[in-house]
């Protein structure tokens, strides 16, 4: 498991295929979740608020020709985007201005 994980979520969490598990992932924890998806077992990664029924989330998924589909849907806002991106770093900094916005 990556980052602080010793108390319950105050905004968010995120949860990897492989059963990996994140309270309120920093950059670089989500950084380290994207880096370890594959095409076999591990194939996506999903932020989210802790709680039933979440107003909105995020995803990473890897693509089978290379890359990753990143997805951001917020019910409240009426937003939903869907992107194509191969730089991990710029996944999981975009990732943390977004999940940063939510938390507010």
């Amino acid at each position: 498991m990556y980052g602080e994980a010793s108390v319950a979520a105050r905004y968010y969490c995120a949860d990897s295929e492989n059963g990996d598990q994140v309270d309120d992932p920093s950059e670089d924890a989500l950084f380290m979740l994207i880096s370890d998806l594959n095409e076999s077992d591990n194939t996506f990664v999903v932020i989210q608020p802790d709680q039933d029924d979440p107003s909105w989330f995020a995803s990473v998924a890897v693509l089978d020709d290379g890359g990753y589909e990143v997805v951001r849907r917020d019910a409240t806002l009426r937003e939903h985007d869907v992107t194509v991106e191969t730089s991990k770093d710029r996944i999981a900094g975009d990732l943390t201005k977004w999940l940063a916005a939510r938390a507010s």
